[in-house]
């Protein structure tokens, strides 16, 4: 940052007397860094054990377990709030909002017992004037939590953050480069004001140092005010991508977040709270923050270039799993049976001898036969789920109908064939060989794809 931190003096003489929850985390590692870099000894709350470093002391605790909570407080001074739990599985969506209240009902508890002096929180940028959604109303929720107690809390409300590793900015950058005509729902029209992930960090770490900051309510965002369809031009524009958008104002959270899940590497779970957020405007009404710790802030387009460059260099640790069959192969084995199925198809209108395919109903069914295979290969070659879903789904109905039409091979009675021909039985055999290399393909590759793009990690 080439803006200079002020540096509170008080924390030099109680070493480790900060603690950063969410140390491993998209905003708590930056923190974490940022202050060691600036002579801060350090806690960091995680659940996984870490080695230390001369400024850095992790904790390992879970902050659903009380005592573990309460034993990595001890000493601390100023804790830095940074927990979410929107990430699990999908089936469990909704019990976020219940863990959350625990979450912050154990730690104000334990700072409580502890002997915290000041907390300082990180929620969203909300209007308090409208109806929110689950995942705002709980960020809203678990401030008033924190704050009801006698330690003072400072909050921070963002709107949407832009950093690599980040879910705002994975959403965003596999949605435009991955489809080229984007079908959105009404939400891509709320303004926000998106604001870069070093520019949040900047304002949590100089707080440490600014009394006037204690026991108040700040909202922060960058210098520009846009809606998410202007956003997704920004970042189409900044790849040199056109990008064309169809509005469909009865797409649900619900169903945009299936979709992303489909076509991002961002699970429900998380999308689902994340276009939560963007249903209202989230722009800053009260700006008062800009007087007490000034600094330049990034624009959106910079923002996007330090992420991108940021995952360039740095792209995210992936869990390596033993597997049978690797992706590539699956990849091009699927593209190929799916090509083969196409060409396949096109035979039913020069090899067989039947009149009924050039019928209205069976021309319609082609139609869209050939246009959800044509879909799929475009959608595979990007590796979305998506693609992959329509592959299997169509190879299956390809399945049923060439085994149908194979009927009278079996029991030499004739079926839809009227007469027994051997090489639209050959033809059949071929399609059902592709057709089943399809399946299992699909099968693989739509749950193998999730291991091997986590968060903008290219194959």
């Amino acid at each position: 940052m080439k803006e200079t931190l002020s540096i509170n003096n008080a924390y030099s003489s109680r070493p480790f007397s900060i603690l950063v929850t969410g140390a491993t985390g998209f905003i708590g590692s930056r923190l974490i860094s940022l202050l060691s870099s600036l002579g801060y000894s350090v806690k960091g709350l995680t659940r996984k054990q870490l080695p230390d470093s001369e400024k850095i002391k992790y904790v390992q605790a879970d902050v659903f377990k009380f005592d573990e909570l309460k034993n990595a407080m001890s000493g601390i001074d100023t804790a830095f709030y940074l927990l979410h739990s929107m990430e699990g599985d999908k089936g469990n969506w909704l019990e976020f909002v219940t863990r959350e209240k625990i979450q912050a009902q154990n730690f104000l508890r334990s700072a409580t017992e502890s002997g915290v002096k000041r907390i300082i929180y990180l929620g969203g940028l909300v209007n308090d004037s409208l109806e929110l959604s689950p995942h705002m109303r709980s960020r809203k929720e678990v401030g008033e939590i924190l704050a009801s107690g006698n330690i003072p809390v400072t909050e921070f409300r963002a709107s949407i953050i832009i950093g690599a590793k980040g879910g705002s900015y994975a959403m965003l950058r596999y949605l435009v480069e991955r489809l080229r005509i984007m079908v959105c729902p009404s939400w891509v029209k709320s303004l926000a004001q998106p604001i870069a992930v070093d520019d949040v960090i900047y304002y949590l770490a100089e707080s440490l140092s600014k009394p006037e900051t204690v026991g108040k309510i700040f909202e922060i965002g960058g210098p520009d005010k846009m809606t998410y369809e202007e956003l997704m031009r920004v970042y189409s524009t900044y790849i040199n991508k056109n990008l064309f958008v169809l509005h469909i104002p009865f797409l649900t959270t619900r169903l945009s977040s299936y979709w992303v899940d489909l076509i991002t590497p961002v699970k429900a779970s998380l999308a689902r709270p994340l276009i939560d957020s963007l249903v209202h405007d989230t722009v800053v009404t009260d700006d008062s923050i800009k007087k007490i710790i000034p600094v330049r802030l990034k624009s959106v387009h910079e923002a996007i270039d330090i992420a991108t460059k940021e995952m360039e260099l740095d792209p995210p640790e992936m869990e390596q799993k033993e597997e049978k069959t690797g992706f590539k192969i699956n990849q091009m084995l699927i593209q190929v049976s799916l090509f083969t199925l196409a060409v396949v198809g096109s035979s039913y209108y020069w090899l067989d001898n039947r009149s009924d395919v050039y019928q209205p109903l069976w021309l319609m069914g082609s139609s869209f036969w050939y246009i959800a295979i044509f879909s799929s290969i475009i959608l595979i070659h990007n590796k979305t789920r998506l693609g992959y879903l329509i592959a299997g789904f169509s190879s299956w109905v390809t399945l049923v109908f060439w085994m149908i039409d194979s009927y009278y091979v079996f029991f030499e009675i004739p079926n839809i064939e009227n007469t027994l021909n051997e090489l639209v039985m050959v033809r059949n055999f071929i399609g059902m060989i592709a057709v089943m290399l399809t399946v299992i393909a699909s099968h693989n590759l739509f749950h193998k794809v999730i291991d091997y793009q986590y968060r903008g990690k290219p194959i």
